[in-house]
């Protein structure tokens, strides 16, 4: 069993992960870098074979165990990324593999993990629970477990991201790197620290799961009384012992990104580089904002896309509300012929586009009087939304925006 990261150990494991990745060059980023005056790169891990990075140190980890640990079957407990890593190593290594993952894991990876051949077990909430359920299963069938962070063979294998960045940007000056368990974090910055100290290392976590922060705070493991973040791949409420220390040593700093940034996020993603990213692998581009820098090379971790449609199409409608390109506005009008051609005329006028509409009678006990006349408008943004409901208020329509989280 390792028991230090070593540079012989991250360039064994650089080369052993060549096995069962994808190229994932870097993306310049010309939308980001304006964005925040410094030049930025993505590191695009969402588009490895398995979706993540997590594919790295899942195998790197099942490649160093013994032909013993490896026939007793393989267990997990992952929110997904991991999941799909460790049933791929054990799929290539021909042994059965379990894999426990929360209730509420998306869709898509319970699939993938299934497509693997593993066989999935869904308990608890989040991680932590799932992780309680799996090493009693361990106990009970002997299988070996692989921890999907607290493990030095693990970080390892993880650290070969950077091993890739620093090799094709030599002249990085800072790295982002998500954190949940601290795995990616632990493998990332002990190995650009010793290429090269003088690259900053930038820890990032969801706001309402910052384990590590608190941690490094208290200068202890610190466990949160809970994780709830839709960035599900970091909702993590206790970080690794193990690797805890490197993040201590490695760790230049730790941004926290409220989830609502991540919707944004996720939008200009899309539309800017063709790009689905999860919630974790959004946490870097946001952070992005929050840099106390100008003028640096910086790379953004990008950790997994594997999103399922149905969140994929809640964050897309919060995004576009969000962001002023879809809102709601309310008029009140008499119940007589015309009326609602002028709104719909009024609203043309402006450039705007209606794409729903409900007419309710009852508003008055006087209907003659008026009648609501509720409207969902696609605009341009913010100052188009503004333009829009200005022109309705000039024809006399006394315009009412009405807050909606959905369409």
């Amino acid at each position: 069993m390792m028991t230090e990261l070593t540079l012989e150990k991250f360039e064994e494991a650089a080369e052993i992960v060549k096995k069962v990745t994808l190229p994932t060059n870097l993306i310049y980023s010309d939308f980001f870098s304006r964005q925040c005056q410094n030049r930025v790169y993505l590191k695009p891990e969402n588009l490895q074979t398995t979706g993540a990075y997590k594919v790295r140190g899942a195998y790197y980890k099942t490649s160093q165990l013994s032909e013993e640990e490896r026939a007793k079957g393989l267990i997990t407990a992952s929110a997904g990324n991991h999941a799909q890593g460790v049933a791929n190593a054990a799929k290539l290594y021909g042994v059965k593999a379990t894999i426990v993952m929360p209730v509420g894991t998306p869709l898509i990876k319970i699939n993938r993990t299934k497509s693997y051949g593993a066989e999935v077990v869904l308990h608890g909430d989040v991680y932590d629970d799932a992780c309680t359920k799996a090493l009693e299963l361990a106990k009970e069938h002997g299988y070996t477990f692989i921890h999907p962070f607290d493990d030095l063979e693990v970080a390892t294998g993880q650290g070969s991201v950077a091993m890739e960045i620093i090799k094709e940007l030599p002249t990085v000056d800072y790295i982002l790197v998500p954190i949940g368990g601290g795995g990616l974090a632990a493998g990332v910055s002990t190995l650009a620290k010793l290429i090269n100290p003088h690259i900053k290392v930038i820890g990032v976590e969801p706001a309402d799961a910052a384990c590590m922060k608190a941690s490094l705070n208290a200068g202890e493991i610190v466990t949160l009384p809970s994780a709830n973040t839709i960035a599900d791949g970091t909702a993590v409420k206790t970080p690794g012992s193990v690797i805890f220390p490197y993040i201590q040593k490695n760790i230049d700093e730790i941004i926290t990104v409220a989830d609502n940034e991540l919707i944004g996020v996720f939008l200009d993603m899309v539309e800017n580089h063709k790009l689905v990213c999860e919630g974790s692998g959004l946490l870097t581009i946001a952070a992005l904002k929050h840099l106390n820098c100008k003028d640096k090379k910086v790379v953004s971790i990008i950790s997994g896309g594997n999103m399922d449609i149905i969140t994929m199409s809640s964050i897309l409608q919060h995004g576009l509300i969000q962001r002023g390109r879809i809102f709601t506005v309310s008029v009140l009008l008499p119940d007589k012929p015309g009326q609602l051609e002028k709104v719909a005329g009024t609203i043309a006028d402006a450039k705007g586009n209606v794409v729903k509409l409900e007419h309710n009678q009852f508003v008055s006990t006087n209907r003659n009087l008026e009648v609501e006349l509720r409207l969902t408008v696609e605009s341009f943004g913010e100052e188009h939304k503004q333009q829009i409901v200005d022109r309705l208020r000039e024809g006399g329509f006394k315009p009412k925006v009405t807050k909606r989280t959905s369409l």
